[in-house]
């Protein structure tokens, strides 16, 4: 979707109209066919940012409840503002990974290009303006440490959006990975932060645990036509979208 195509999408919605003229947030419109395509009580939304993928959440399926998870301190007041006055949005200040611990963010010139893992040289010259300019430390917990399954009404997406970190995100949830129906996670085909996991061992860890892919959508290329990473959604048997886009 081009600048000028999501700028119009997100001007039709009154709520993401309003979040972008007031907060400067711009709606994760992209998002916006998967999420039509689903049927979900509970988003728990793994690299929030300011917002942008709930804000799409709340316009496409405005009876979900979404629990977010951003670390770092600004995009996170951003997200706080647009969604103060929203019962149904909750953030939680943190990260999401195997470990309760104190560690590490790389932290991009533009934030939600921040990652755990080293931004490689390869990111930034795809993605120009996305190179490291700070680290902070923040805090990683267990998604069991906010959550319960009792909290998790059902049918229920999973959304991963945290820069190489998937996997590790994944393993985070694992304990309440059986109460997800779909997995909705950004997987990259190259290695944009080191040591990431590639979109191949993202597919084949959550096939052992009994999803599979259901479509890839907002695929983005290299100037020679390579894929370089794209939005991957898995659904457990019989849970797909209606339709794929």
């Amino acid at each position: 979707m081009n600048k000028l195509a999501k700028l119009l999408s997100v001007m039709a919605v009154g709520r993401c109209r309003r979040a972008l003229l007031r907060y400067g947030v711009a709606a994760g419109v992209e998002h916006f066919p998967v999420l039509r395509a689903l049927s979900v009580d509970t988003v728990l939304d793994i690299g929030a940012n300011r917002g942008q993928f709930a804000l799409a959440v709340r316009a496409s399926l405005p009876g979900a409840r979404v629990v977010s998870f951003e670390p770092l301190d600004v995009p996170a007041q951003r997200f706080e503002a647009v969604f103060a006055a929203d019962p149904l949005v909750t953030l939680h200040r943190t990260a999401i990974g195997p470990q309760s611990e104190q560690t590490r963010i790389h932290v991009s010139a533009r934030d939600d290009s921040s990652s755990l893992l080293p931004i490689s040289d390869l990111q930034d010259e795809l993605f120009p303006g996305t190179a490291e300019t700070a680290v902070e430390q923040i805090r990683v917990a267990p998604l069991e440490t906010y959550l319960s399954a009792a909290d998790i009404a059902t049918p229920s997406l999973l959304k991963l959006d945290v820069q190489g970190y998937e996997l590790e995100a994944l393993k985070g949830c694992e304990s309440l990975l059986g109460h997800m129906d779909h997995v909705y996670a950004e997987c990259s085909f190259v290695e944009l932060y080191t040591g990431q996991a590639l979109a191949d061992e993202i597919i084949g860890w959550l096939r052992g645990r009994g999803y599979a892919v259901r479509g890839v959508y907002n695929l983005t290329y290299n100037e020679a036509g390579q894929a370089i990473q794209g939005d991957f959604l898995f659904s457990r048997d019989g849970s797909g979208p209606q339709r794929v886009h």
